[in-house]
């Protein structure tokens, strides 16, 4: 269904000669990008107030829908910046009331381009007329600001609400593999930027920082993923098989889970699971967008999925990179300039009931990935520094992963920084730092250890060329040939058995957790 087309501006009326100043392309272009930074800023700040965020301001921004990208960007960034500023202003100058209360946002766009913005207001619609008709009054309202705060200039006051420094970091690109081969897209970008290859992940490539890449034709077509680093890893620490069953727990927005069909080549089957209704549909654009057709898309609960159930019976690998705090992305995911995070910066953030609550979830849905029947490898994930979400999430389920026959691995060997030193073992971990990685990652890595040899059997069979899973099943044949029968059926059933009781066991912990 079309969309109906946006209204028309009008061209604000001039003080000066009383004319109008003739409309020209930049000026529309203002125009039309105040409307669509209005509706980010909506979306952004009504997910911000109920903790359920539809997307990071850099996703709602860079969608599809959104025309002058550029441009939009920076009025939302900077509106947010401003926003307890404007705030403040608009309410002093007594100005917002009747219809224009319903579209608060677009009022907080146009106060900043007034107030702040480096153009003139020139071409307007209703909205800036009305606003540019009390400019005076917020002015006014700006200036008791600064004698109130004690500030001579509005930079001082700026830094009063918002003291965060802007970080700059490289800008990482993940070639997508289904589409085009990993030397081809070096090549291409390699015309017009410095390009490197990562050291750590495969198929990733760095460029400068700055560089916007957001309109270029691979970016557009889906060849090319401007994915970080560190989220990069994640996919690479599983290692799934071409030909595997793949379950990916908690998969929106879907770089991951398309990432992992990468690695897959497009072999095999990926279940992405999504509880959210909203984020389902931008999954599943995600997954079209990137060609991967081995991805079968479920709207639901992963905890609701049963371990029992036939159609997971098969699944060797599970991605859980479950809801987090996303302390480790602040800056990234720009949520620093969100209305929470200002209020939450005095405080303790790692011992608020809510980071208490997502450990207890995490803790619960990791022990739920580990209790599927064939699963041989779990990577668990988050976006967090906290170790109550990190290192304490992962012991709270060694006593389980050890009766199912799991042990910690060491995720991406090259990578130096590890786990807290907060139980024996967590030197397998992997962390990034917020600091020197500019972004805070973590990822532990399960392994089953009676799967160990039919994991390098099965890459023995892919590095071939041969059918995956037929391979797979013949070297597991092969290697039961060479034990016992005894040895293989005896420990089964008592690993059965242990598995209930350490169920019980984590029930009962996560009880005690929440």
């Amino acid at each position: 269904m079309a969309r109906p087309p946006p209204p028309q501006p009008k061209p604000a009326q001039k003080a000066a000669k009383g004319g109008t100043k003739k409309q020209t392309n930049l000026e529309r272009s203002s125009y039309f990008a105040r409307r669509e930074a209005a509706k980010v800023l909506k979306s952004v700040l009504l997910g911000d107030a109920n903790k359920r965020a539809v997307g990071s301001i850099k996703t709602l921004i860079y969608s599809p829908t959104i025309r002058n990208k550029q441009a939009t960007f920076a009025l939302v960034c900077q509106t947010l910046k401003h926003l307890p500023i404007l705030k403040e202003v608009i309410e002093g100058a007594n100005i917002l009331n009747g219809k224009w209360k319903r579209q608060e946002e677009l009022m907080y766009i146009i106060a900043y381009d007034i107030l702040f913005g480096q153009a003139t207001v020139v071409l307007a619609g209703d909205a800036e007329n009305f606003l540019l008709l009390r400019k005076d009054a917020l002015q006014s309202a700006l200036a008791k600001l600064c004698v109130k705060k004690k500030v001579k200039r509005v930079e001082d006051l700026l830094l009063l609400y918002n003291p965060n420094p802007d970080v700059s970091k490289p800008r990482y690109v993940r070639v997508n593999t289904l589409k085009m081969d990993f030397e081809s897209a070096f090549l291409e970008l390699s015309k017009q930027h410095k390009v490197q290859k990562d050291d750590i992940v495969p198929d990733l490539l760095v460029l400068p920082p700055g560089t916007d890449l957001h309109d270029h034709p691979l970016v557009k077509n889906g060849s090319i993923f401007l994915q970080g680093k560190a989220s990069s890893m994640v996919a690479v620490a599983l290692g799934p098989q071409p030909g595997w069953e793949v379950l990916d727990a908690c998969s929106a927005p879907g770089n991951k889970t398309v990432h992992l069909a990468a690695l897959m080549r497009g072999k095999g089957k990926i279940t992405a699971c999504e509880l959210n209704k909203d984020r389902v549909k931008r999954l599943e654009d995600t997954v079209k967008y990137s060609g991967a057709s081995n991805v079968e898309v479920l709207h639901g609960n992963f905890l609701n999925i049963s371990t029992d159930d036939p159609l997971y019976k098969k699944v060797r690998a599970i991605l859980l990179d479950p809801s987090c705090s996303g302390s480790g992305t602040v800056v990234d995911r720009l949520d620093h300039l969100l209305p929470s995070y200002t209020a939450a910066q005095a405080a303790d953030v790692a011992d608020t009931p809510r980071v208490k609550n997502l450990a207890a979830f995490q803790s619960k849905a990791l022990a739920h990935a580990l209790s599927f029947p064939a699963v041989e490898r779990v990577v668990y994930s988050t976006c967090s520094i906290y170790q109550t979400e990190n290192e304490d999430v992962v012991k709270s389920v060694l006593p389980l992963a050890d009766s199912l026959g799991f042990h910690l691995e060491t995720a991406l060997p090259k990578w130096t920084r590890r786990g807290l030193p907060v139980f024996e073992g967590s030197e397998h971990l992997l962390r990034t730092d917020p600091v020197v990685d500019m972004e805070g990652f973590f990822i532990a890595l399960f392994v089953r250890k009676t799967a160990v040899s039919s994991s390098v059997v099965s890459q023995e069979s892919e590095d071939h060329g041969h059918i995956q899973q037929t391979k797979e099943h013949n070297g597991q044949n092969q290697s039961l040939r060479k034990k016992p029968v005894k040895r293989k059926l005896l420990p089964t059933r008592f690993v059965r058995m242990a598995e209930m009781m350490s169920r019980s066991y984590l029930i009962r912990r996560v009880q005690e957790l929440g």
